[in-house]
């Protein structure tokens, strides 16, 4: 059974989380820590709790989500993963980080491989499914863990509300089709834990969701 431990960082109040199961193993997913203080406060969780760090992933590549990367690729040695339609977002970000007041971006390390658009990444006893959302970024990825009834999502759908489409690579109509037919098929108990904002569920965002 998977544990779902949730941070909030940097100024864009950024989800991070840390997914762990009885084996300790554990994925960092979307690390956006910026200052000194939250990466503390990840690697002090990590070590309270006794877990082994095994996996990097990145829904997408937008800075808020990738700040975090380096340091964790220095602390734990585990480069990002994620789908290679987000690299050039994430090439993009050392040359606008400055202009947004991220002076001390440390440059994410590449990817050794990339994620497909569909399949599954397992860590400790657990597996978590690729869903390839894009509208919020050009190759947005979800993981789903079917056994927990769990989705990280993202900036795909938050509570009440679906991801912005007004940066490079987004498209509404798109976004709107991946969830209508890639998210709200999932069972209505599947908690999301959405990029920004508190968690939801399937269920309650087919019925009070305002985009749909």
């Amino acid at each position: 059974m998977i544990t779902v431990k949730t941070f909030t960082f940097n100024a864009y109040s950024e989800n991070t989380y840390v997914l762990y199961d009885e084996t300790l193993e554990c994925v960092i997913i979307d690390p956006g820590m910026y200052e000194g203080y939250e990466q503390n406060e990840l690697t002090a969780f990590i070590k309270q709790e006794n877990l082994k760090p095994v996996l990097l992933l990145n829904t997408h590549c937008h800075l808020d989500h990738v700040f975090g990367n380096k340091f964790v690729f220095d602390t734990y040695g585990l480069k990002p993963k994620f789908h290679k339609g987000e690299l050039q977002v994430l090439e993009a970000v050392p040359s606008y980080a400055p202009s947004m007041g991220f002076g001390k971006y440390e440059v994410s390390p590449l990817p050794d491989e990339f994620f497909p658009e569909t399949g599954a990444v397992t860590f400790g006893d657990s597996i978590l499914e690729l869903i390839f959302a894009p509208g919020h970024s050009p190759a947005h990825l979800c993981f789903y863990s079917k056994a927990d009834a769990a989705l990280i999502g993202g900036d795909v759908l938050f509570y009440g509300s679906i991801g912005r489409t007004d940066l490079p690579g987004g498209d509404h109509q798109q976004l709107i089709q991946n969830i209508s037919s890639k998210l709200f098929v999932l069972p209505d108990e599947t908690k999301v834990y959405p990029g920004h904002g508190p968690a939801t569920t399937i269920g309650f965002e087919k019925q009070h969701n305002p985009f749909f």
